[in-house]
């Protein structure tokens, strides 16, 4: 004889849950929880889950998606508990954000939540950040130590140096800024063989930074803790968050997910960059395209803010916007240095003549012109390797050597007053 028991199928395991006040205003979260996970995941509260949480059954978890809006952040403290008791559960938290304030979302986020996505919810957004965090979580179980450990840098903080800072900033896409960024600090660190100076790389933007790509490096959850919590940072664990490329050039990688760019604050930037500049000689940075609130932070602390342009109408009007903008705001825009990147070559009359019209229109001086580095510098880019060390004869190459090497003895003349 059958049981009927038998008969009837066993419940879906709940692996997921979503959170929130009302999860009827996030229809198209509730869209793409069924996609994604069928029939496994549930649907809690504010006050249940904080209880929810603390029992045996959530150990099963794989992940929450917290769901919050404007109303909710009267009650942020309810959920940043909410937040701290699933990362003690060891539970992966997916924070769904819609119209919420900038300083709401930084304390969210600083409390560790592990993705953000904001609401309304992109295509396939969510199925993307439960993809993430599954391969880390894979990464995570099989991690490869002796990688981090090698690219680790183990310069010690002096607190001693006074250093330059020299900000790159893409006035247009594809500009090549953080290439130019990338092979400038290498440049500046392998200056002098005898008594290199310290070289830092800052890679600021958030989102898309790929300097880390550029130089093979690992993207590190140390850089996320450090940027989020900037009032317990000092030297020491700022040098521990960076990474060093082959001993000589030491990287702070942009994070490994993308950020919002209003993440950090004037005040976070100008920490960073003052810690940076006591323990380096030079400070490359590597600039997000947008402007935010913390690029005159960054500014102010420039020795020379090089700005890349290409010979185009967008970097021209991009360019002339941009000076504008300085002026309008009263900004130091006078240690912008503009950059041209795939410049005309010297037997190129004609475009020599456009050059100087662009530069005659815009009423600014181009100093600094870059030829095209072709294919070497995509071979460059993909291998993680700067010029000097894939294509150490490369016309590109010579040209930001040369650049380096002036700055270089420009700065010494300075401190020695010579």
């Amino acid at each position: 004889m059958t049981s009927s028991a038998m008969l009837q199928p066993e419940p879906a395991p709940i692996v997921a849950c979503t959170i929130s006040r009302d999860v009827q205003n996030f229809d198209l979260l509730i869209e793409d929880m069924e996609a994604e996970l069928g029939e496994s995941w549930g649907d809690l509260g504010f006050n249940d889950a904080l209880t929810f949480l603390d029992q045996e059954e959530a150990q099963g978890l794989e992940f929450v998606a917290i769901a919050v809006d404007s109303q909710d952040e009267q009650d942020l403290s309810l959920i940043s508990n909410l937040i701290t008791a699933a990362k003690s559960a060891q539970i992966k938290v997916i924070l769904i954000a819609d119209d919420v304030s900038p300083v709401a979302l930084h304390k969210l986020l600083r409390l560790g939540a592990d993705d953000f996505i904001p609401y309304p919810l992109p295509e396939n957004e969510l199925h993307e950040a439960v993809e993430r965090l599954r391969k880390k979580a894979e990464l995570n179980a099989v991690a490869d130590t002796p990688t981090i450990e090698e690219t680790q840098t183990v310069l010690k903080a002096t607190n001693d140096h006074s250093g330059v800072v020299l900000p790159v900033h893409g006035l247009a896409g594809g500009t090549g800024a953080t290439t130019f960024a990338v092979n400038l600090a290498w440049e500046l660190a392998t200056v002098e063989k005898k008594n290199p100076p310290r070289v830092c790389l800052l890679d600021l933007d958030l989102q898309f930074g790929s300097a880390s790509t550029f130089l093979d490096l690992p993207r590190r959850d140390a850089v996320y803790e450090m940027l989020t919590d900037t009032d317990s940072m000092d030297s020491d664990s700022f040098m521990h968050s960076l990474l060093t490329y082959n001993d000589k050039l030491h990287v702070l990688t942009a994070p490994a997910e993308i950020l919002p760019l209003d993440l950090v604050s004037p005040e976070d930037i100008d920490k960073i960059i003052e810690t940076a500049r006591t323990n380096f000689d030079y400070v490359v940075i590597d600039m997000p395209s947008t402007l935010v609130a913390w690029t005159e932070a960054v500014l102010n602390q420039a020795h020379v803010y090089f700005s890349m342009v290409e010979l185009d109408m967008r970097s021209a009007q991009n360019a002339l916007r941009m000076v504008r903008a300085l002026k309008a705001e009263q900004l130091p825009y006078e240690k912008m240095r503009f950059v041209l990147n795939r410049g005309p070559k010297f037997t190129d009359i004609a475009g020599k003549t456009r050059v100087k019209r662009m530069a005659e229109s815009l009423d600014i001086n181009i100093e600094v012109q870059l030829p095209d580095g072709g294919k070497q510098i995509v071979q460059a880019n993909d291998h993680g390797q700067p010029l000097g060390e894939h294509a150490p004869k490369s016309p590109l190459r010579k040209e930001i050597h040369k650049l380096a090497m002036s700055l270089h003895k420009h700065n010494l003349a300075e401190s020695t007053g010579s």
